[in-house]
């Protein structure tokens, strides 16, 4: 299998395309981040998963296949991002704290003229925490730069009581859903 483009420096998604046997390079978008407001969280995803992969494909003119991702929270009608400062992430956990919330994210992938996207929706309860918690966990840094101020797969894995769903979407990658495109659309199957 030849090598994918992963227009992403996530660690989170260099790790899901590891395990599940896919040859990739990375090559880093400087996309702009913000996005309209008014979206459903499926289309903002999907909208700065297309930005990151258009930005990847100007620079680099490839013909090989480019896979861009973004992720968000969603919550009482609202799209949660990542955290710009401690409050943020305190305001954050504390909306998530004792209550089901979604985690979407949506993917872009291109390959010559062919263009794909589609998004991942995954429910995940957080346990219900004490403001101590949220404050200690927030000391650990790891919420900046993750959606909705957690990381299911590090330590905020102990805040969330259960995950319903595709798991890595969660951490950042419906992986299900990048294997199905490569092979219905793209012809490429990893275990073929």
């Amino acid at each position: 299998m030849e090598k994918i483009i992963l227009a992403s420096s996530s660690p989170r998604r260099r790790d899901i395309l590891t395990a599940a046997g896919i040859p990739f390079e990375i090559v880093t978008s400087d996309a702009d981040e913000t996005c309209p407001q008014g979206l459903r969280p499926d289309e903002y995803t999907v909208t700065l998963a297309l930005r990151k992969l258009n930005a990847v494909y100007e620079a680099t003119k490839s013909e090989r296949l480019i896979l861009a991702a973004d992720t968000v929270v969603a919550i009482d009608g609202l799209i949660l991002g990542k955290p710009e400062n401690e409050q943020d992430a305190f305001e954050m956990l504390s909306r998530l704290s004792g209550r089901v919330h979604h985690v979407y994210t949506g993917i872009a992938m291109k390959k010559g003229g062919k263009l794909v996207t589609d998004c991942g929706v995954t429910a995940v309860k957080m346990r219900e925490l004490t403001k101590d918690e949220i404050r200690a966990y927030i000391a650990t840094g790891e919420p900046f730069g993750k959606a909705g101020s957690y990381a299911v797969q590090e330590r905020g894995g102990a805040l969330v009581e259960s995950v319903s769903g595709n798991y890595q979407n969660v951490v950042g990658l419906p992986i299900d859903l990048v294997l199905t495109h490569l092979k219905n659309d793209f012809g490429i199957g990893i275990f073929s």
